[in-house]
């Protein structure tokens, strides 16, 4: 008996499961609920506007321009200057500030149906052209960025705050931003978002040493790595609230097939899964298509979190 369980095991083979299947949970996966505040407080909020003209027109390859510091690159608690710094120092810290928002704005772009330009390469296109500051940038028009990017469309952020808040029992980050994309061929504007989030910790207690443990939890809060998420929370906010562009996935789908003509599929099996893909499952499944990242019209609405319906604000026009 053991020597045929022994036999039995040597000649399993692991499953090779297949690619394309249909994504599960799109319409939830990553949108905050009732429970999500309950348990990891954010105040936060988020107000949009998209242009009317956004299926017909979408953004497909898009250049991130440098993000501007509106605050005073200083690292600061409860409003105080915990770190003075002044010149070269200040303005490398500002930028630090900036550029790790834009980082995360565009990764965030990056897993969408657009093309993004590298930040890299749009830096030192700038630089070649001598815009090394906000001003410069502001001063030369959507239209001639994007003949120097090879861009359609361009993002101009800000970043409007970027401080900590200490108070015993409860601590947070908060870090806000605004952004504007922008079309690069007649100059009009596709979507603004200006988003503020708190990644907030709070610690109640009644007994002194649990205050003066909570206290001291609440300031592990205010750690690097709770930073970072707080800034990537920033990105996935605003990018969220960017419909699906269906034009760009049906145009995605005719380049692939343009590029692989003679490409067979051996099996039927193989076959009747790469139909039901279509790309992300949007053709196939037209609920998950309105839900994923909600349709244009249930995102006109301002002033929502994501964790909430717009659709309900629209009068259930998008759900």
């Amino acid at each position: 008996m053991l020597l045929l369980l022994l036999a039995g095991c040597a000649t399993a083979q692991p499953q090779s499961n297949p690619f394309f299947q249909v994504d599960q949970g799109l319409e939830t996966h990553g949108r905050k609920t009732w429970f999500d505040h309950l348990f990891d407080a954010d105040p936060g909020h988020a107000s949009f506007k998209i242009a009317d003209d956004y299926q017909e027109r979408p953004p497909r390859k898009i250049a991130v321009l440098p993000f501007v510091d509106k605050g005073t690159g200083s690292y600061l608690i409860n409003k105080i200057p915990v770190k003075t710094r002044d010149g070269k120092a200040l303005n490398e810290w500002s930028w630090t500030h900036a550029n790790r928002v834009r980082r995360a704005l565009a990764g965030e772009l990056g897993t969408r149906e657009f093309t993004i330009l590298p930040l890299l390469m749009v830096d030192a296109v700038l630089a070649n052209r001598g815009i090394i500051d906000a001003n410069k940038l502001n001063a030369v028009p959507p239209e001639e960025l994007g003949r120097w990017l090879d861009a359609d469309s361009v993002v101009y952020g800000e970043l409007l705050s970027y401080e900590a808040y200490y108070g015993f029992l409860i601590s947070a980050w908060e870090i806000s931003s605004r952004v504007r994309m922008v079309s690069t061929i007649d100059g009009h504007e596709i979507f603004s978002c200006t988003d503020h989030r708190f990644s907030t910790g709070f610690n109640p207690a009644i007994d002194p040493l649990d205050m003066v443990i909570n206290s001291v939890a609440s300031m592990i809060k205010l750690r690097d790595v709770e930073l970072v998420r707080t800034e990537y929370e920033v990105g996935r906010e605003i990018v969220i609230r960017l419909p699906l562009a269906h034009r760009n996935i049906s145009e995605f789908q005719t380049a692939a097939k343009e590029k692989t003509p003679n490409l067979e599929v051996s099996s039927n099996r193989g076959t009747k899964n790469i139909e039901a893909f279509s790309l992300w499952n949007w053709e196939t499944d037209p609920g998950q298509k309105e839900s994923a990242y909600g349709s244009q019209s249930s995102y006109r609405c301002n002033n929502q979190d994501s964790s909430q319906d717009c659709g309900e604000d629209e009068g259930r026009e998008g759900r």
